[in-house]
């Protein structure tokens, strides 16, 4: 395995011409609907971080999505999740029954899984791919600090390398986030870099466009022009920069509220990240059940409602 592979001629060429093409569609025209209010149908299958809603039983999370107007739940099968990894043959099939019955569905998971070697890897993308799970988002992957970068990148490639695989034998597509912060993929093009070496379909980019902005702010299209064609599922959420006793943090806000181009961002969406599911995070709202926590239940699903409904209205 290669640990330092450059960018050549060729690669640099064809990424230039994709950004280049991302960036000259990148206008506002024709955006006026967007955020106007419109609520069309939405192409995208828009399912629910299933996190802010932990402090319901999985089966009443499913019956809480269908009641806001979701598709589904992006349902966290991983520790402390709807469903625990170790139970996930026994509670994942009742997990999709329960969405089932409401009317909704479970596209998407959110896993811890970051080799195919973990315990209950294997079991929790097998059952899940039985059950018509299409997508599931892998663990974050951090850099070791004590050695070149490169090195991380090498045994990064050969951890998704072998996911990969194992997703093409199960049938289920894995993604990696862009998380904020210093994890693999916060800069985009590492995780370019890498899945441009695996070159296949079976792993690829949950691309958060929140985070791409956290760590981007006036760059990030050259980043979503490299990995658009990577792109499996995309998260929306939004954010905005607070200034506190001489620093500045991130905040969590709702969609539309923050600093996210949203407008420029679904413009450049292309080929099928234009259509990919989609996972609405509300990380603004508290994690605690509404009895103990800052907001009523209905309070809390209205704040749902409302970041869905500008969802669609920028979808559409």
């Amino acid at each position: 395995m290669t640990h330092n592979t450059p960018l050549n001629r060729r690669d640099f060429l064809t990424l230039s011409a994709g950004t280049a093409a991302a960036l000259a569609i990148g206008t506002d025209a024709g955006m006026a609907a967007a955020g106007a209010g419109a609520t069309a149908p939405s192409k995208h299958a828009i399912s629910f971080f299933s996190k802010q809603l932990h402090w319901l039983p999985c089966k009443d999370a499913m019956a809480a999505a269908a009641e806001i107007g979701l598709d589904g739940l992006d349902l966290t099968v991983r520790p402390k999740g709807h469903v625990l990894p170790e139970r996930a043959e026994e509670d994942l099939p009742k997990a999709v029954e329960a969405a089932k019955a409401n009317g909704v569905r479970v596209e998407m998971i959110v896993t811890a899984i970051g080799s195919p070697d973990e315990p209950n890897a294997e079991k929790i993308l097998r059952t899940a791919a039985k059950l018509g799970v299409k997508h599931y988002r892998t663990n974050w992957f951090k850099y070791d600090k004590s050695a070149p970068v490169e090195k991380s990148l090498a045994e990064i490639e050969a951890r998704l390398r072998a996911l990969a695989q194992l997703n093409k034998d199960l049938g289920i597509r894995g993604a990696v986030q862009n998380h904020a912060g210093d994890y693999f993929g916060a800069a985009i093009w590492d995780l370019w870099h890498v899945l441009r070496k695996i070159d296949s379909e079976w792993i690829g980019s949950q691309y958060d466009i929140r985070h791409a902005t956290v760590e981007g702010f006036l760059c990030w299209p050259l980043g979503l022009a490299a990995i658009t064609p990577h792109i499996h599922t995309l998260n929306f959420k939004d954010f905005a920069f607070i200034q506190k006793d001489g620093k500045t943090t991130v905040d969590n806000v709702p969609l539309g509220t923050g600093l996210v181009d949203y407008k420029r961002f679904v413009k450049l969406l292309t080929g099928p990240a234009a259509s990919a599911p989609v996972s609405l995070h509300c990380e603004y709202l508290p994690e605690k059940a509404p009895s103990g926590g800052s907001m009523s239940r209905e309070e809390i699903f209205a704040a749902i409602r409302k970041d869905l409904a500008t969802l669609k209205a920028m979808l559409g």
